[in-house]
């Protein structure tokens, strides 16, 4: 069956997902059209296909175990010297977000890994381009803002053609915090 590689991550609804995506073509990032504008929660992954129902059935579990939060997206951020990536800050629901991926990462599940850099959540709209270009999404960007309550994340499939497409949408879970969860959600809802 062989391998494919998949991605999880919080969508970045209409129309903000777009404008976005169109901003960071705009920018010169060839790869902004084969990437729906999105918050990561698992990065690229490498995953034997034969792995996907359980995967699936994972995503299932930590979309259950999830509720609904506010995110907000406000004014940029850099990785560089580091990772030539310049985004848009998640300034609410980052507490959530970060919860999230350890669950879907969790070492006891089919797609444990560790990262290469600390998890940050974060918005790409600017990736390996020029510098200039760099500076220009920093600045163009830098009042940018959007807010939406996030009921749910999806997992994707990157194409032969390297394009992203969704698989699938995981709701979240019920109006009962789970226990293991409620730590977190309780400090990013209504706490501002």
């Amino acid at each position: 069956m062989g391998t494919v590689t998949i991605g999880v991550s919080i969508a970045v609804p209409e129309p903000q997902g777009s404008q976005l995506q169109q901003l960071r073509a705009g920018f010169g990032d060839a790869a902004a059209h084969g990437i729906p504008t999105h918050v990561t929660l698992l990065p690229p992954t490498e995953v034997d296909s034969a792995a996907l129902p359980a995967i699936e059935a994972h995503l299932t579990e930590v979309a259950a175990a999830g509720r609904p939060f506010p995110m907000r997206l406000q004014g940029t951020g850099t990785f560089r010297p580091l990772s030539p990536v310049v985004f848009v800050r998640v300034v609410e629901g980052a507490e959530a977000c970060t919860w999230l991926q350890k669950q879907v990462r969790d070492a006891s599940g089919p797609v444990a890994r560790e990262l290469a850099f600390p998890y940050h959540p974060h918005v790409t709209v600017a990736h390996g381009i020029d510098e200039e270009s760099m500076d220009r999404a920093f600045e163009e960007l830098a009042d940018y803002e959007a807010d939406w309550p996030c009921t749910g994340f999806a997992l994707y499939e990157q194409g032969e053609d390297g394009v992203w497409r969704k698989l699938r949408e995981y709701a979240f879970g019920g109006a009962v915090v789970p226990p293991q969860a409620g730590h977190v959600e309780h400090g990013t809802i209504g706490s501002r």
